[in-house]
């Protein structure tokens, strides 16, 4: 397996030359800015250059080994020896997401499917939705993975690549099979939670209308004083965390949306009634720790030097760390084998196991997708 990572920026194009590899057995991963869907030639260039899968999306800043930027695209061309790899899209409108994730399941569903890389638009898409149709087909034993796209801190239009074009209200996913392949996950958050916590009283989906029987908007604006007239970009600093009644498991759900006249927030995720949640704000160093611990937790399985990793933070996790985001980037390279690439993005959402076994929705968190080959 062989590994090119390379960057696209205005003013200087590429970083590298395009490397020439074997589109039979190979693996595009873009990730660019929102203003990539109007200004297509450098995503129509990669197309061109090769005639294997790529898969992509928009970001709220694209992620380049432990860097950082806004308006570029960064680029992984993985030429694996012996795995196969199949794409596959959906629109999320014909079906709903949790029919658009059994739709993109069973095109890719197949006995040596080890692993599936989940990419969606982020605004138009109920990621809980989209997880339980994929899990509904596939098994516990093959690795889900992947995010929903981002529009920086704007909420306008995200998009995702079908057929090497930038597209909105889709889903795609990229399947790779064999014994080869070695994928490796992990996800880790780092915030602290504050306040009593509450109990969801009324909610539809990932709309929420009212927690301990008071419209949650009206109390999301207590908690957050001057930065309420800043929602709900400013809603990304405090996460809600959720829990079963009966359980310790904990996941987080950001703010998407909100209307005013219904007094609702949309999160990224479900929100079932019945469910407890709890305000959560930053703490710099957890956040920097979770993502140490988000790749130590893919070391589970032995990792070739020759790897990728794919980075996928949230973007409320950018907003809270500001000139310390890099500071997580390379806490993750570091606990990594020396020689691992990475790329990836600022998310509105993760998809990965919460340990191991089926695939969850999360935000706020650092998400770690290894990939490597054994031969």
């Amino acid at each position: 397996m062989r590994v090119h990572t390379l960057r696209y920026a205005q003013d200087s194009g590429w970083s590298a030359d395009l490397p020439e590899t074997d589109p039979t057995r190979s693996l595009v991963l873009c990730f660019g800015a929102a203003r990539y869907m109007a200004d297509t030639d450098p995503i129509t260039e990669l197309g061109a250059a090769y005639g294997c899968p790529i898969s992509g999306c928009s970001t709220a800043g694209e992620i380049f080994g432990d860097r950082v930027a806004d308006d570029t695209l960064s680029v992984a061309i993985v030429e694996f020896d012996s795995t196969p790899v199949r794409a596959a899209a959906e629109p999320i409108s014909l079906h709903g997401s949790f029919d658009t994730g059994v739709a993109i399941a069973r095109q890719l569903a197949h006995p040596d499917l080890n692993g599936l890389f989940i990419l969606s638009d982020g605004l138009d898409v109920n990621g809980t939705e989209l997880v339980r149709g994929i899990n509904s087909i596939v098994s516990g034993d093959v690795t889900v993975t992947g995010g929903l796209a981002g529009d920086g801190s704007r909420f306008d239009q995200t998009w995702v690549l079908v057929d090497g074009k930038p597209t909105p209200g889709f889903a795609t996913a990229v399947g790779l099979y064999g014994d080869a392949v070695r994928i490796g996950h992990g996800s880790k958050g780092g915030w602290d939670g504050f306040g009593p916590e509450r109990v969801v009283t009324k909610s539809r989906g990932n709309v929420v209308y009212e927690l301990d029987g008071r419209p949650v908007l009206a109390l999301y604006k207590e908690y957050l004083g001057d930065l309420a007239a800043e929602l709900p970009a400013s809603g990304l600093l405090f996460p809600l965390a959720l829990r079963q009644p009966d359980e310790d498991k904990q996941l987080v759900r950001t703010i998407l949306g909100m209307d005013e006249e219904a007094q609702s927030l949309t999160f990224a995720g479900d929100l079932p009634e019945g469910h407890r949640v709890q305000l959560m704000q930053a703490n710099f160093d957890r956040l920097v720790d979770g993502a140490e611990d988000a790749a130590a937790s893919t070391m589970a399985r032995s990792l070739p030097d020759a790897s990728l990793s794919i980075a996928i933070s949230c973007v409320g996790r950018r907003l809270v760390l500001g000139e310390r985001t890099e500071e997580e980037l390379e806490a993750a390279l570091q606990i990594l084998p020396t020689g691992v690439a990475q790329v990836g993005f600022y998310s509105y959402g993760e998809i990965s196991p919460f340990t191991d076994g089926k695939c969850d929705l999360h935000n706020q968190t650092m998400t770690l997708t290894t990939i490597g080959e054994v031969t």
